[in-house]
């Protein structure tokens, strides 16, 4: 088993906080390889703890996605809970007036549209302008940190679920993320990251030796935070990714597809590591809630080999070969342009474009982006 960066700080680096008034950023997901919370053995170890502050979600893990979370006391201990995902998604000076050291402590899911990297590097961006010291409390990427897949974010297409123009996957820790951050794009000072010992690269989740926590109501599982840096791009669509369903993000449906032509095609595609079948499914809640789709669930066999981003283009490309597909549109465009990062993509998809044409030019992008991390690896 890995030992976290919680573990690491806790046994060896105890002696940094003496003195020091300790915020704390995290999740239901910061726990200890034997599932106890850190805001537990923070106070256990005597650290100084005096405020706590909540992505997406929540600290305790009660809000839906996209739901807002309210600045309020935690029950448990009493702290204060601040906020990062409300009208304030940076910690404010306010909040960080009893704080010496701001502590970064959850797990993410390895895949650029997550909230979770931007709630870090706003706290990184405040710490370095209200003078705080900034530690990551490192964790493993899920996916593994060897494949990068997908495009980068064009100029004017930043947004709270892609915030800065890296890969889709992008193959790093939070730790060597938020050096990233410090060292490209100016965000605050260096952080200091409490490292993991005996991660490498090639591991998957499934090879830590730890339990998987869901991070979010709907990554219940690590199949599916396997498949979700995919078929989250199914979000801008008006197609269910089974969202309501005990199975988000591993089925894609809506009443209008042919289970079985659409299974058939995609079957024999050739696409490594996955299987598909055709399933019909009811969403008790979000897009379709109450009717019945029509659909495919993905099996992924070997997930050293799958890429979930490809497989999503080439299914994406067969699904709007329905006239009744559509991309989602509000006030600000399309939502899915902020997913994939490039309106061209989109574009691309609408006009019919190969699936094969597509995945070359966004895999094309992301080279500049590994010459760059190269620099700022730990492991």
């Amino acid at each position: 088993m890995i030992k976290l960066g919680l573990e690491n700080l806790l046994e060896n680096e105890l002696g940094s906080l003496s003195g020091k008034k300790v915020g704390l950023i995290t999740s239901p997901t910061g726990v200890n390889s034997q599932l106890r919370a850190n805001i537990d053995l923070f106070l256990e170890a005597g650290i100084k703890l005096t405020a706590l502050f909540g992505p997406e979600h929540g600290v305790r893990g009660d809000a839906q996605a996209g739901e807002y979370v309210s600045s309020t006391t935690d029950k448990k201990t009493n702290l204060p809970i601040y906020s990062l995902y409300g009208p304030n998604k940076k910690p404010t000076k306010k909040s960080l007036k009893d704080v010496d050291v701001l502590i970064f402590d959850l797990q993410d899911v390895g895949c650029r549209y997550y909230t979770f990297l931007y709630t870090m590097a706003y706290a990184q961006e405040a710490a370095g302008e209200f003078d705080k010291e900034f530690v990551i409390l490192d964790r493993p990427n899920p996916l593994g940190g060897l494949t990068i897949e997908g495009n980068l974010i064009k100029s004017g297409f930043t947004s709270f679920v892609g915030g800065y123009s890296i890969p889709i996957r992008y193959g790093l820790t939070l730790g060597e993320f938020g050096l990233y951050l410090s060292k490209y794009h100016g965000v605050g000072k260096e952080p200091k990251v409490i490292k993991l010992s005996l991660w490498q690269r090639s591991m998957y989740y499934t090879d830590t030796g730890l339990v998987w926590v869901l991070p979010s109501p709907n990554i219940p599982t690590i199949d599916s935070a396997i498949v979700y840096p995919g078929t989250c791009l199914f979000e801008g669509t008006n197609l269910s990714e089974g969202r309501g369903t005990t199975k988000p993000f591993e089925t894609i449906g809506a009443p209008w597809l042919d289970s079985f032509e659409l299974t058939e095609k995609l079957s024999s595609l050739g696409l490594p590591g996955v299987l598909f079948r055709p399933t019909f499914f009811t969403p008790s809640f979000s897009k379709h809630k109450g009717v019945t789709c029509h659909g495919l669930q993905i099996h992924v066999t070997d997930h050293k080999v799958f890429s979930p981003v490809k497989t999503a283009l080439y299914l994406l490309v067969e699904v709007f070969k329905y006239p009744e597909t559509e991309f989602l549109e509000n006030n600000n465009g399309h939502f899915f342009d902020l997913l994939s990062g490039d309106p061209t993509v989109r574009e691309k998809i609408k006009k019919g474009v190969p699936a094969d044409e597509i995945w070359a030019e966004m895999e094309s992008e992301n080279q500049a982006f590994v010459k760059q991390a190269k620099s700022i690896l730990l492991y």
